[in-house]
């Protein structure tokens, strides 16, 4: 690693950092964040390529730019971790690329990404006490001293010019006696000089994108070339070897084969179930086991068939592998429609929507691990394939309002709409936030028009609802709060006007 010296470079990165962290504490402390992430991360990304001005002189450098700001394009629609994460490792990428550290490939910029999010919060530390090194070595006293002496006569001159223009002008000596030390020294908060570092240590990493040096001596550490393995038999070659890897196939084929039938008999059959056991019950029991089965599967495949091993070459292993990860394929969907089943009956959650994506991502793995395999690909090719899946789907996920997809969900499922299923959890859409808005209303206005004036709902949650609207409301007075999300909300209230709950007729008395 090259040293660190007072050069104007470094300079210049302390200098645009001071002046992102001004900006931080401008857009970010004590405020809402809305519309200021993606300005931020403009202002980041501008930053990131001035320190770097000698990468611009490539043909197609304005690619990088383009995928940055479609990467940075979520934090518009709104601001969520997902979509903060989408943008941090896409500037984490683009700056790594800027300064010509990120070495090709899909796996490779992914383990880089990982390590450079690692060490990023301790870059801006680890840098400045190598330049008190660097300072030190070169005479610690000397330079403090030319410190010093720099600022020496401006501040004394400075200072003996104010006084003068404190004595010969009114107004310039009303502002003096303005000034108090002890004032100044009590709005220093706490709170604020931690904000200021963290921001300053966040930043610094993308000003000065370096990769942890282990990583390289790691490297130098490995032997060039691979040590010759003895040709004796061993307990790993037995235990693990084509016979045993043939058997093991066999027998979770004819497991996998059970388990599939038993849910084509019970779940879809239609089968008469064990008394004291519900469909929701049995579809709720096998949901998340049969994910981790289908993962341990997934790791059995990839150590049992490395590429050109023996056992990948077998015919009859590479059926029965294309049979068995076929098994686990069905065995995934299956588990999906388990939880749609229990969703049908117990409403949508945060949880059992991640749980749905993330079944989906399995079912796409173990479809490459096919592909993998038919295609004699490399460990890397595989890797790759499901990074960018999983990149794809969280990108697309960050422009998905959860919220208002679990909230209408819900209502539209209810036993209060429907006739059917469970009663509303009221209490839980009401902890989603403001996407959660148009179902609520419609739900209370459903409750409203009919005959249901004894439902708890009615009594207090209306004038919660208001309040939290007037709330949001509040928030969304500052600028910095603004999302598009958001503001397509607010059309929707305003185009609603005030919150209005028809309240039930009581049934009229029939004369006597």
């Amino acid at each position: 690693m090259t040293a660190i010296s007072l050069t104007p470079s470094y300079c210049r990165r302390v200098g645009a950092g001071i002046l992102l962290v001004a900006l931080a504490d401008f857009l970010f402390y004590g405020q809402p964040a809305g519309i200021t992430v993606f300005l931020f991360g403009m202002v980041l990304s501008g930053a990131v390529v001035a320190m770097h001005p000698a990468a611009l002189s490539n043909g197609r450098v304005w690619l990088k730019p383009v995928a940055l700001f479609a990467a940075l394009l979520p934090l518009i629609e709104n601001v969520s971790p997902l979509s903060v994460l989408v943008a941090i490792a896409a500037l984490a990428v683009f700056a790594l690329s800027l300064a010509g550290r990120l070495r090709m490939g899909l796996a490779r910029i992914a383990g880089q990404l990982c390590l450079f999010l690692l060490a990023a919060p301790f870059r801006f530390a680890r840098d400045f006490f190598r330049w008190r090194k660097v300072a030190r070595r070169l005479g610690r006293r000397r330079i403090r001293l030319a410190a010093i002496a720099v600022w020496a006569m401006p501040l004394t001159l400075g200072a003996v010019f104010l006084a003068l223009f404190g004595a010969a002008n009114p107004i310039i000596e009303h502002w003096l006696s303005l000034i108090d030390l002890y004032a100044l020294l009590e709005r220093i908060e706490v709170g604020r000089l931690i904000f200021w570092l963290v921001a300053l240590a966040g930043v610094w990493a993308f000003l000065r994108p370096r990769l942890p040096r282990f990583v390289s001596r790691i490297r130098q550490a490995m032997p060039a070339t691979p040590v010759a393995r003895s040709k004796s038999t061993t307990a790993e070659d037995i235990i693990f070897g084509k016979a045993a890897i043939l058997r093991a196939l066999v027998v979770f084929n004819a497991l996998f084969a059970v388990q599939t039938a038993l849910d084509a008999t019970y779940l879809w059959g239609g089968a008469a179930l064990p008394d004291g056991l519900t469909y929701a019950a049995y579809a709720h029991r096998g949901a998340y086991p049969l994910i981790v089965t289908a993962l341990l599967a997934a790791g059995f495949v990839l150590a049992a068939l490395r590429p050109n091993s023996e056992t990948s070459r077998d015919p009859l292993i590479r059926r029965l592998v294309y049979l068995w990860v076929a098994q686990n394929i069905v065995l995934v969907i299956s588990s999906m429609l388990r939880l749609d089943l229990y969703v049908g009956v117990y409403a949508l959650t945060y949880l059992r929507i991640a749980a749905f994506i993330w079944m989906g991502l399995v079912a796409a793995g173990l479809a490459f691990i096919i592909a993998r395999i038919a295609l004699t690909k490399s460990s890397e090719w595989l890797l790759s394939a499901n990074l960018l899946t999983l990149s794809a789907t969280l990108y697309a996920c960050s422009y998905i309002n959860f919220a208002a997809l679990i909230a209408n969900y819900n209502v539209d499922h209810s036993l209060e709409m429907t006739g059917q299923g469970v009663p509303l959890d009221g209490w839980y859409l009401r902890d989603l936030g403001p996407g959660a808005f148009p179902a609520l209303d419609r739900f209370l206005a459903q409750l409203g028009s009919t005959a249901a004036s004894g439902h708890p709902f009615l009594h207090d949650f209306p004038d919660l609802r208001r309040q939290d609207e007037i709330h949001w409301r509040a928030e969304q007075k500052n600028w910095r709060a603004w999302s598009f999300r958001d503001w397509r909300l607010a059309r929707y209230l305003d185009k609603r006007g005030p919150l209005v709950v028809p309240q039930p007729t009581e049934p009229s008395m029939p004369d006597r």
